[in-house]
């Protein structure tokens, strides 16, 4: 017999900000224990030394917890020159120092080099699996880590502040899989120096932004009902750069059992003239919808719609 589970059907998105200390699953855990949730799922971790967004799904969201962790994500983050880690934040002990401070004007001109597609290092204290480990469990153990370079996307890269000599502040739009600590590390580098991250905040992840967001402490504040009518956000939120297909409830009716639908009468042209004529929409992912609600994500091909993930709700 499968075990049922513990919580009650909750579909939505709320949007968390994580506070010092703690994992993005054991803040995640904590707010689905306060709505009562049955199910739930984040969208994108944070180092428990960062604080702010953590989009967090429950129930049939979840199904779009991939398209969340594809948007564009911003931080703003400290850096202190002059010394290393390995954790390249300040988790880790200095191992290495530098009396190179760089000035305001060097390091403007050297945020040029690092917008746009750049290569990047991860930082051998991170999540990425070696062999089935992960590199911060072998970098704990001793081993030596080497982690293969990789292509990521940097949108944005501002300084907004010095408060000290020793001290950036910094802000930076960047993509999937970039990491802020190796970024500050090789900025660092760059410079003729060492740093590390000793600050680290999220601001946004695609459409969620830190003014959506509750703390866990105001969460628990919140009595159940009240929370979820406040700070609850449609399942279909993070998928609003995804093009929408309408359908009929006959339509949507066979989406919902898993049947492809094909839209081959003459009154059908102008849905799918409208989607083909979207970028995003020809032979892309689609979410198809029904009177303003969403009923599955589904792929266009050619007069036939396909379910790919339906959403129950």
């Amino acid at each position: 017999m499968a075990r049922r589970r513990k919580g009650r059907p909750i579909h939505g998105w709320l949007v968390v900000d994580k506070p010092l200390g703690l994992t993005s699953t054991q803040a995640m855990a904590k707010a689905r224990h306060l709505l009562g949730a049955e199910k739930a799922g984040h969208g994108g971790t944070l180092d428990p030394l960062a604080t702010g967004v953590l989009p967090i799904a429950f129930g049939e969201a979840t199904k779009t917890v991939a398209y969340a962790m594809d948007g564009t994500k911003t931080y703003r983050f400290r850096v202190r020159w002059g010394e290393a880690t390995p954790t390249d934040d300040c988790e880790g002990e200095v191992v290495a120092t530098s009396p190179v401070r760089p000035t305001e004007a060097e390091i403007e001109a050297a945020l040029e080099g690092f917008v746009g597609e750049i290569e990047q290092v991860p930082p051998r204290f991170s999540a990425i699996k070696l062999e089935g480990a992960r590199a911060y469990d072998l970098a704990r153990a001793g081993e030596v880590v080497e982690l293969a370079a990789r292509r990521v996307r940097i949108d944005a890269f501002h300084l907004v502040g010095v408060p000290d000599r020793d001290h950036a502040d910094f802000e930076v739009d960047c993509g999937k899989g970039t990491y802020v600590r190796s970024l500050a590390r090789d900025l660092a580098l760059a410079l003729g120096t060492l740093g590390h991250v000793t600050l680290l905040r999220r601001l946004a992840v695609g459409r969620f932004t830190l003014d959506r967001a509750i703390s866990l402490d105001d969460l628990a504040a919140l009595e159940q009902g009240a929370a979820l009518e406040r700070v609850l956000l449609p399942v279909e939120t993070a998928l609003d750069d995804i093009p929408a297909l309408a359908l009929t409830e006959p339509e949507a009716h066979r989406l919902r059992l898993g049947q492809a639908v094909a839209l081959l009468r003459r009154q059908d042209r102008e849905r799918l003239d409208r989607l083909n004529s979207d970028p995003a929409g020809n032979g892309a992912v689609v979410l198809a919808v029904c009177d303003g609600k969403p009923v599955a994500l589904v792929r266009v091909e050619g007069a036939e719609v396909r379910p790919m993930r339906v959403l129950n709700l």
